[in-house]
């Protein structure tokens, strides 16, 4: 695409106009959900405005017009997927229920103890603890599948693992924190052999690649409209027609029955209905047809994809204490990697205070994280309104933290008073000068003796590593040490310490948090992860002198 096309489809995308912190907003979140284009913001307008009512339900006109865009929805996922029946397309609120669904339904009913699901280690949690459940209720057995030094499958490790026991392959089309293609189709075709059946978890790949579930002869295909331009709270199960028709309902109430008798029990409708009960996102349904829409009017993304893909996997290699967590290109715009020396979440909450959006964490994939020896990771993920400028934007903002941010800054003084933090904060008026005040604090925390870093002190609910040890001295004064790895926990953890360290604890029970932190201009400018963490360490703090929050 030219620049010229690039500017056109960003202009789609309304929130990408706006500034986030007195910046450009540059969003680089698209494997936890993408923006979504005007079309589908007037399409989900559009139905409430002239055509609000529920569905299947009804015989007036609203309610007949409203039926049609949504079984016209659904015709538009059999078409862009190739599936060979409109009903053989189930709308879930996500990729997360339609794997419950498979697990609850299809599993409940068909799988026996001893029967075998293979799955690997760079599945979702959702495509993980539904399996668990079943090897809880039934006594099946949830084999994993290694990994090559890349984060693809290892084919050599499926074969040990795939038995005559084996019933169901349940693997992701494209890993959410490793970006490469695994090799699903011989997966699939050896899956066949043995009689078992697959499911693909394609949320992250259905964006980027055609998939045609009757040439791939997958079983299950589940993905989610917000990964793919679309509305959030929808989701797809395709699964093929025969298999549905076995799986007893996985929720049971309206919609979903033919008939309901105290006399002479209960019969369930067809198919697709026997899955959906209850009034559904039915504008979200009828919008995403709109997205659909706008992945098929783009027929030179994969080429840009691609190419913005090579650049900026280059552009963030050349950052020399960058750490890619797999080895070798990804297949889509998602990067994962650590930079040697600094925490993750430090270098989050520094893009964040420059407009950037990224996501850091363990990306719900904990297992994968366990397997690769991390305690999780920075991911940088791209999306078709991307450009180069950007990643050079960010890479040149990594390149700042790195050289030129918190690392070269004179210590300041452990002295701090609750007036002295104020002053401070009052002059700092951006959230960009906020942050740096933040990670200036954190620099001036002193260390914690490892004895005292105990699962006891340890504070629930900060999405860091963070401890705090409370006493309370004789004169019923509370004294506090605290830390964390992550300098902008231990720059909130100097905060409240400021405010309650060596009070009486009559002092800490009644001190006002929330107005502190709201003088200071802090929970408007957090993440709902990290205010969540500084709320955490206050309830620590007031359950240790007996006050409640």
């Amino acid at each position: 695409m030219t620049s010229e096309q690039t500017t056109q489809i960003r202009n789609l995308f309304p929130l990408l106009n706006q500034k986030v912190n007195g910046n450009d907003c540059i969003y680089f979140d698209n494997a936890a959900t993408t923006q979504k284009p005007i079309a589908v913001i007037d399409a989900i307008k559009a139905y409430y405005q002239t055509s609000n009512a529920n569905v299947h339900r009804a015989a007036h006109t609203l309610a007949s017009a409203a039926t049609t865009e949504f079984e016209n929805s659904r015709k538009a996922v059999q078409t862009f997927i190739n599936a060979k029946h409109a009903h053989e397309i189930i709308w879930t609120s996500g990729t997360t229920e339609a794997i419950n669904l498979v697990a609850q339904s299809w599993g409940s009913s068909q799988l026996v103890a001893g029967d075998e699901v293979i799955v690997s280690h760079a599945e979702h949690h959702a495509n993980i603890v539904p399996w668990q459940q079943l090897e809880q209720q039934l006594g099946i057995q949830v084999k994993v599948i290694e990994l090559l030094d890349t984060g693809v499958l290892d084919l050599s490790s499926f074969e040990r693992l795939i038995t005559d026991r084996t019933r169901l392959v349940a693997v992701s089309h494209i890993s959410n924190v490793i970006g490469k293609c695994n090799p699903i189709e011989h997966i699939i075709q050896r899956a066949k052999q043995v009689g078992a059946k697959v499911l693909i978890d394609a949320a992250q790949s259905i964006a980027h690649y055609p998939l045609d579930v009757q040439q791939l002869d997958c079983d299950f295909l589940v993905f989610s409209a917000h990964k793919m331009y679309g509305p959030t709270g929808v989701g797809c199960l395709f699964g093929k027609s025969e298999l549905l028709e076995l799986m007893p309902p996985y929720k049971t109430g309206g919609e979903m029955i033919k008939k309901v008798s105290f006399n002479s029990g209960t019969t369930f409708n067809v198919l697709p209905h026997k899955f959906e009960t209850g009034t559904p996102n039915i504008a979200g349904i009828i919008s995403f047809r709109a997205a659909i829409s706008f992945i098929q009017a783009q027929k030179e993304a994969s080429g840009y994809e691609a190419s913005l893909t090579a650049y900026a996997y280059q552009q963030l290699l050349s950052i020399p204490s960058l750490n890619m967590l797999t080895n070798g290109q990804p297949d889509i715009a998602i990067f994962s990697f650590n930079i040697a020396g600094e925490h993750q979440q430090d270098v989050a909450t520094y893009l964040d205070s420059k407009g950037v959006a990224v996501r850091v964490g363990h990306h719900c994939a904990m297992p994968l994280m366990e397997y690769l020896g991390v305690q999780g990771c920075i991911r940088i993920s791209l999306a078709l309104y991307n450009t180069k400028a950007e990643v050079d934007h960010v890479v040149e903002l990594l390149r700042n933290f790195l050289n030129q941010g918190v690392k070269k800054v004179a210590k300041a003084s452990v002295n701090h008073s609750k007036e002295k933090i104020m002053t401070l904060f009052e002059s700092a008026k951006s959230w960009d000068a906020k942050h740096r005040q933040i990670m200036l604090l954190g620099k001036t925390l002193p260390t914690m003796a490892d004895e005292l870093k105990t699962d006891e002190t340890l504070i629930n609910g900060c999405e860091s590593a963070a401890w705090i040890h409370i006493t309370i001295d004789r004169e019923s004064k509370v004294n506090i040490v605290a830390f964390s790895q992550a300098k902008i926990i231990k720059g909130l953890l100097v905060i409240v310490l400021a405010a309650v360290n060596g009070k009486t604890v009559e002092n800490v029970s009644t001190f006002d948090f929330h107005e502190y932190f709201n003088d200071l201009g802090l929970l408007q400018h957090l993440s709902p992860s990290r205010g969540n963490g500084l709320l955490a360490i206050v309830e620590k703090i007031k359950r240790a002198v007996n006050k409640p929050l």
